[in-house]
């Protein structure tokens, strides 16, 4: 049966109070079931925090005005607005925007519902990493026998350990997301944040004005509403079950659903992921998707694409009864879902700030984060434009630099390199082989790439380790506008690969680089024949063929 009870942990001091306590105390992050499931979970997962924040001009954003202010409040000994900025979020882009902000000056508040950090810090990057390393070790464990290591036949996972250290290293965190905004100088407001106007915010019905607004609360999961889908669980609450469950069916083709696919399998469990298209990640370069779908497969998991959930039915013994589009039915113990994620907008009260929202809901803005009110910010998930905790964190620093230090700035959204922790990973940046040749013309694309099993993996012989390496380069200026790498340690290869695609490295300086031997990263150096030149050698033979 799910847990009835939820805690409130106070970081840095682990602590564990019933949830009617509203504490005060300050960096408090709320734990509470958001979703029902028949597994248990061990400290119910967060409430859905506030996070970040899209795009519009250029001349208005100077920090004049705000240096105007403060000098009006010096003369004058007060100032018209109780801060300078009010950021909404203290995730990723809030705590970063916060911090700069107030290091220039500016008199900063923040407020948070849930825990410091947002979604990456503790239902995001960072648990699913850690969840990630671990999946890894019963995959090791087999491959260090044919290296000589005498190993258990059958390891054996200690779940809660999991879990409990988890938790431990994510109040660690939230510990620290506290000092850095108490030693930045900046108030934290526990509670949820309510826009009342285009200077005004409520936090716990108290009133707070500020010249500058800045909205950073980011997104959730979204779960369709269809029958039994109350039975479901997301990646939030994936992230505290009491135990590992024997059976799971993931729902989804985006990087969630296929890294925690990953994550179950290498724990143990019998997974089935499904996704309604032919192929899952969209996005992403085709070769990819489908390498990534065959080492998937070769490993043990139930990969079915072109379906989808038709309802979810709860058994008398806990598990659950999952009937597909197709009237097929699938038996286990938890049903997730992983279907994407939306800004949290809806209890802002951006309509009576008079803020324009997109039809996710996401929050409009220009090019400096600006949104058609001129006194209201956002950045980061919330505004829908790229979704990775480093943007929001270049966003939010690029805010505080135009508006208090005299540096109007954007961050730069070409070329981030960006990974999937899946097993094995994916590593990308850049354009992928479709967007090449829609963008240039497939006249004007070359693919150099190579599929192969790792040095690694010639002793293990395990299924499902085949590496791909792949660059896509523009025939007419050399330039190498895409790598795409599906490999153990694609996550740490692809950031150096985005600074030479940041730096216009051309295929030919590629070719001049000498590589590390033995390594698999030495293939992005030595690919010499492109996809076209095979093609057109195989050809060439054939035709000779045909005429001898």
């Amino acid at each position: 049966m799910a847990s009835t009870s939820a805690f409130v942990s106070i970081a840095p001091v682990l602590a564990k109070q019933p949830l009617g306590r509203a504490s005060s105390m300050l960096r408090t992050s709320v734990f509470t079931p958001t979703r029902a499931a028949s597994f248990s979970l061990h400290a119910p997962a967060p409430a859905s925090p506030l996070s970040w924040a899209p795009q519009r001009g250029a001349a208005r954003h100077g920090a004049r005005r705000w240096v105007t202010t403060m000098a009006a409040a010096d003369a004058n000994g007060s100032s018209k607005y109780d801060y300078d900025l009010f950021v909404i979020g203290a995730g990723s882009g809030g705590v970063r925007a916060s911090r700069i902000a107030a290091g220039h000056g500016a008199r900063v508040a923040v407020a948070e519902l849930a825990a410091l950090g947002g979604t990456c810090v503790n239902v995001g990057c960072v648990p699913k990493k850690l969840f990630s390393y671990g999946s890894h070790y019963a995959h090791d464990f087999a491959d260090a026998a044919k290296y000589g290591w005498s190993v258990p036949e059958v390891p054996t996972v200690d779940w809660p350990t999991l879990i409990a250290n988890k938790n431990a290293e994510i109040l660690r965190l939230n510990g620290i997301y506290g000092r850095m905004l108490e030693n930045a100088g900046v108030e934290l407001k526990v509670g949820a944040a309510t826009l009342t106007g285009p200077h005004s915010v409520e936090v716990n019905g108290v009133a707070h004005t500020a010249e500058t607004i800045l909205v950073a609360v980011g997104g959730e999961p979204f779960v369709p509403t269809f029958p039994g889908s109350e039975h479901v669980i997301t990646s939030n609450e994936a992230f505290f079950l009491e135990s590992l469950p024997r059976r799971v069916l993931i729902a989804g083709g985006g990087y969630i659903a296929v890294e925690f696919a990953c994550i179950f399998h290498g724990y143990g469990s019998q997974v089935t992921q499904l996704y309604r298209g032919d192929l899952f990640l969209r996005g992403f370069d085709r070769d990819v998707r489908t390498h990534l779908a065959g080492e998937m497969t070769d490993r043990g998991i139930d990969v079915r694409f072109n379906t989808d959930v038709q309802s979810v039915e709860k058994n008398a013994d806990g598990s659950f009864t999952t009937t597909l589009k197709d009237g097929s039915t699938v038996e286990t113990d938890v049903v997730m879902f992983a279907t994407g994620r939306k800004p949290m907008t809806s209890k802002l009260g951006l309509e009576a700030a008079g803020v324009k929202t997109g039809k996710s809901g996401e929050i409009l803005v220009d090019d400096f984060s600006q949104t058609n009110v001129p006194s209201i910010y956002a950045v980061g998930d919330v505004t829908d434009r790229v979704a990775l905790t480093p943007v929001a964190i270049a966003e939010g620093h690029c805010f505080a630099d135009t508006l208090y230090n005299n540096t109007p700035r954007s961050p730069n959204y070409e070329y981030i390199p960006s990974a999937v922790f899946s097993q094995p990973a994916i590593g990308t940046c850049g354009l992928s082989e479709e967007q090449a040749v829609e963008k240039f013309g497939a006249d004007d694309v070359d693919v150099f790439k190579s599929a192969f099993r790792p040095l690694k993996h010639t002793l293990t012989q395990r299924p499902g380790e085949r590496e791909l390496m792949k660059l896509v380069v523009r025939r007419s200026t050399d330039v190498v506008v895409g790598v795409h790498v599906v490999q153990s340690a694609a996550g740490e290869l692809i950031q150096l690969a985005g600074v030479a695609l940041k730096a216009g490295a051309t295929k030919k300086l590629f070719d001049s680089t000498i590589g590390v031997h033995p390594t698999s990263a030495e293939e992005l150096v030595t690919l010499r024949q492109s996809e076209r030149a095979k093609a057109e050698a195989a050809a060439a033979a054939e035709a000779e063929k045909a005429t001898a």
